[in-house]
């Protein structure tokens, strides 16, 4: 009976049939003639390949149709690059081109490839051993052609985007017989005579014979060997030469080479104008944090500053001395307010005031005397007076001593108490760093600071040594 997991759909068997092609075979070049060539409206285009004893059905996509420099045609003998796949549809094997050129191309073509693994193999294309592209390069040798569109196109985007570099044009034959040698020796007096940053070696687009110079083995030697940095730029963007592999940078066009080799002075500007806005906002950012920074420190300074502790003091001993003289001046005017109390009853008990009432009542006595008319009792009287006023003279003279002995003795007593006299006594007024009056030794400390108040002026000193009286 049939194993049932041997059967295979049509899609299946073709599905596996065209993943056995395309994973057997690497893409292949194939030369024969064209016959049945159509283009349909999507662009594609369909074709055979035959020669004397077969063909194979070729399909070559839109994408790839548009890279095409020459227009195919039935009858027309061409060179193909194509991969090997199966039409799953129709299962017809087929092949899908993604490269076509005239026949005769073909053989210079293959010359060209073998070359081309010659030098590979030499290490004449090791990324490794290629020369950096300087940035912003003084001055740059154009080796090219000074008649065709490539040196204009060069020297446009040059003037274009960075005209201060210096541009010196070699000229060379880009085709011919002569041309491969007569460019490599330009690039060997070029790089001798040292004067160029970078070197670019152009030419605009052509047929692949027009390009061969530019596939020559002295040629890629010669760019190979040179000191200078070097950028190949060869036909159009499709276009591709040995000088290309060899050089230190491809680009795809003369002008992808000038853009190359020049910076954008825009995109330079525009890079300097940032870089200044970022530079100016960091430093204004770094000077307020600056100024920030030298506040806060100014002001710990000037909290910390001698000269305003002094100050502090200052204004601490001056309160201290208004208060002592408003103390000073409180006491006064109390025992001013006293002495003037004293002095109003002295008035009050004067002996000069006695004797004005006495002499007053004298009077009256001897008006009533004289109505009396009594002789011998207005002598009596008169005794009498004459010694009431001698005793009265007397005891107002007694009483005048002893209240001027008692206002001297309250004077003196009133000058005892007096802070003013007590220091002008010799005494002083000790106080403490916080100007609190030291009343005991125990009150301060070994090296502390303190201040002695005298009579005149005052004394900032420092504890050496502390003597408590222990008796007491």
């Amino acid at each position: 009976m049939t194993d049932q997991k041997n059967i295979y759909s049509v899609s299946r068997l073709n599905t596996e049939v065209r993943q056995v092609l395309e994973g057997s075979f690497p893409l292949v070049w194939v030369e024969g003639e064209i016959s049945n060539l159509t283009t349909p409206r999507s662009g594609h285009m369909y074709f055979s390949l035959k020669d004397e004893h077969a063909q194979t059905r070729c399909a070559m996509f839109r994408m790839k149709r548009q890279l095409l420099r020459f227009a195919p045609a039935d009858g027309m003998k061409v060179l193909v690059r194509a991969r090997i796949t199966l039409y799953e549809a129709r299962g017809d094997f087929q092949l899908v081109v993604d490269h076509m050129e005239p026949a005769g191309e073909g053989q210079l073509r293959q010359a060209i490839e073998r070359l081309k693994n010659q030098l590979e193999k030499e290490g004449l294309f090791d990324p490794s051993l290629k020369k950096a592209i300087p940035a912003m390069p003084a001055s740059v040798g154009v080796v090219t052609s000074p008649t065709g569109a490539a040196i204009r196109d060069v020297l446009h985007v040059f003037n274009r985007r960075f005209p201060a570099i210096q541009i010196n044009v070699y000229p060379v034959p880009v085709q011919g017989e002569t041309a491969a040698n007569e460019i490599s020796d330009m690039l060997k007096l070029v790089d001798l005579r040292n004067e160029n940053d970078l070197i670019i070696l152009t030419r605009g687009g052509g047929s692949l014979e027009d390009l061969m110079a530019f596939n020559d083995e002295q040629l890629a030697r010669t760019i190979f060997s040179l000191n200078t940095p070097i950028i190949s730029a060869v036909g159009h963007e499709i276009d591709t030469s040995i000088s290309d592999f060899v050089a230190d940078r491809r680009a795809p066009t003369p002008s992808a080479a000038a853009e190359l080799a020049s910076p954008d002075q825009q995109h330079i500007q525009s890079t300097i104008e940032k870089l200044f806005h970022r530079l100016r906002s960091h430093q204004r950012q770094r000077l307020q944090q600056y100024q920030a920074n030298f506040t806060q420190l100014h002001q710990r300074l000037q909290a910390l500053s001698p000269e305003r502790q002094l100050q502090g003091r200052s204004q601490s001993i001056d309160l201290l001395e208004q208060r002592l003289n408003q103390l000073l001046e409180r006491k006064i005017s109390r025992v001013n307010m006293q002495y003037s109390q004293l002095e109003a009853r002295l008035l009050q008990q004067s002996p000069v005031n006695r004797l004005a009432q006495l002499k007053t009542r004298f009077v009256g006595i001897r008006q009533r005397l004289k109505q009396l008319n009594p002789g011998k009792q207005l002598l009596q009287h008169q005794q009498k007076l004459i010694h009431h006023e001698q005793m009265l003279k007397r005891q107002a003279r007694q009483l005048i001593e002893l209240k001027q002995k008692q206002l001297k003795a309250t004077a003196r007593m009133l000058e005892s108490v007096s802070p003013l006299a007590t220091l002008s006594r010799g005494y002083s007024i000790t106080l403490d760093d916080k100007g609190h009056i030291i009343r005991k030794a125990s009150q301060t400390q070994k090296g502390r600071i303190i201040e002695t108040r005298l009579a005149e002026g005052s004394i900032r000193s420092r504890v050496e040594e502390i003597g408590i009286n222990r008796n007491k």
